[in-house]
């Protein structure tokens, strides 16, 4: 139970960093390099949350390798596609067919299986 609380939770923090890098890539506008572009990035805040959420990601990810077996504990880092799914709804608004929510439910078929 607590290897899916970890990996909930690991993959929460993956999903998160992925969004905040989408908005981080949004707000970017036209690639120019100069000083003050790549400035106005390092001082982008989406890009810090990026950051973060990756770094904490990282750490559970360590932690969850080192404490169970790999053949458990990778298959559960699949949750973060449901997350994605569930961000690109509710952040990007954007539509999504009944085909990928057939792929969620293998995922979280696979999941539940992997766990027992």
């Amino acid at each position: 139970m607590l290897l899916l609380l970890l990996a909930v939770l690991q993959s929460l923090c993956l999903c998160s960093g992925q969004v905040f890098l989408k908005l981080a890539m949004q707000d970017m506008g036209k690639p120019q390099w100069s000083w003050s572009f790549i400035v106005d990035q390092l001082t982008n805040w989406w890009f810090l949350a990026m950051g973060v959420s990756f770094v904490a990601s990282s750490v559970l990810w360590m932690y969850i390798l080192k404490k169970y077996p790999f053949s458990t504990a990778y298959p559960l880092a699949s949750m973060s596609y449901v997350f994605g799914m569930l961000a690109a709804i509710y952040v990007f608004h954007e539509s999504v067919p009944l085909t990928r929510w057939l792929g969620v439910v293998f995922i979280m078929g696979g999941c539940y299986l992997i766990t027992r």
